[in-house]
């Protein structure tokens, strides 16, 4: 295991509804299931929590050595189950792993947190894809303080979109290249799934 610097807590975000593929989290991804995968991939040299919707299945627990903390407001996305977990995070900043993104790694984390500079409360990558500028919510560094001072109101106000935070704090954007392209690819679909299946299992 690479030693890492102490500055950031990975979450991995295992709570959505998987609608469009339910047990997606639980699927085979190589020698693990998915969930397993982006843990163990985020984990590497630094703290890490799950934030999830309740308990994990015995068996996954059993493969995932970090606390799992329960989503506070159900059924509100993303940004209430990052608000739930990095309220239990103990170092200044998290990165926010989506449970279904297999190839985002440790590596990425290093490269986003080489970036920080005094004043910034996010740092998230940003590309080009089909013409058009987008950035990763669920590939992000998060400074713990400000993600809840903004967050928090924008939660509470109805909102409930990660895109809203990012615009009340201090961002810096990181732009990336179209050989970082495979990282932010997410599993939301079976054919998404079978698209990809060759290289993860």
């Amino acid at each position: 295991m690479a030693e890492r610097s102490s500055l950031v807590t990975a979450i991995v975000l295992a709570g959505g509804e998987a609608t469009r593929f339910p047990g997606k989290l639980f699927i085979d991804a190589g020698d693990f299931p998915l969930i397993v995968r982006v843990y163990r991939n985020v984990s590497d040299g630094r703290a890490t929590l799950i934030s999830c919707k309740g308990a994990l299945p015995y068996e996954i627990d059993l493969l995932i050595d970090a606390p799992a903390v329960v989503d506070r407001w159900p059924m509100r996305g993303p940004l209430s189950g990052l608000l739930s977990t990095i309220s239990e995070v103990r170092t200044p900043w998290a990165f926010a792993a989506a449970g279904d993104a297999p190839f985002i790694d440790a590596g990425l984390i290093d490269r986003l947190e080489a970036c920080i500079e005094p004043g910034d409360e996010a740092v998230v990558p940003r590309r080009t894809r089909d013409g058009e500028l987008q950035f990763e919510p669920l590939a992000a560094l998060y400074k713990c303080e400000a993600f809840m001072r903004e967050g928090l109101p924008v939660l509470l106000g109805g909102r409930g979109s990660l895109r809203a935070v990012i615009e009340r704090l201090q961002t810096r954007y990181v732009e990336m290249g179209e050989a970082d392209d495979r990282i932010f690819t997410n599993v939301n679909t079976p054919d998404d799934y079978a698209s990809i299946s060759a290289v993860i299992t």
